[in-house]
């Protein structure tokens, strides 16, 4: 989405090797109307799936799946990272790594919102390591839900987490890929690699 790439290289930070900050559009402050671009974005390309629900992990991949959802007109779905007094028992749990915060997260979604009869989307903001999208897997798999697709923002190619959701086969669209961060510049993967 080229749009994307533009607003990542304008407001964008590179922090090291392996860290983009784009808090100033997604995962703090956010860019409604970039959002709902995106949203259609991630319609167009899985609408002859089936969809019933999209699934998403708190907090920052809230945005971009409700934007979705409104456009497929199905529920949204996020995996809580903290317990509550209001989620307390039948639940579906997984254990997620986030290596951006360095801390393992137990996420969970009550079982009342995901069945076997679900097609799930999982939008999530980053693709990197797969953790995310692993645990979410691991959610829909006890639901006996049937995932159709992933939908991911921004996908650092450079990591292992594709590779991974490529060897399950299961189909994936990243809005914006990022090949390597050089210099403190992204280097956006080209569409046909």
């Amino acid at each position: 989405m080229k749009e994307l790439e533009e607003r990542i290289n304008k407001d964008g930070r590179v922090i090291g090797k392996d860290v983009l900050k784009v808090d100033s559009f997604l995962n703090h402050q956010i860019d409604p109307v970039l959002m709902e671009k995106m949203g259609t974005e991630f319609y167009n390309h899985f609408k002859d799936a089936g969809v019933t629900k999209i699934l998403t992990v708190e907090s920052s991949g809230i945005a971009p799946a409700v934007m979705a959802g409104l456009k497929f007109q199905v529920p949204v779905v996020f995996a809580r990272k903290h317990k509550s007094v209001t989620l307390q028992d039948d639940l579906y749990t997984s254990e997620v790594y986030s290596f951006t915060k360095k801390t393992s997260n137990h996420i969970s979604i009550s079982k009342k919102y995901l069945s076997s009869k679900d097609n799930v989307l999982i939008i999530d903001d980053f693709l990197a390591n797969g953790q995310a999208v692993n645990g979410l897997n691991d959610i829909i798999d006890a639901a006996h839900a049937n995932l159709v697709g992933i939908g991911i923002v921004i996908e650092k190619s450079f990591q292992k987490g594709r590779q991974l959701i490529d060897k399950e086969k299961i189909p994936v669209y990243s809005l914006a890929r990022i090949k390597a961060f050089d210099n403190g510049q992204v280097v956006f993967q080209p569409e046909d690699e």
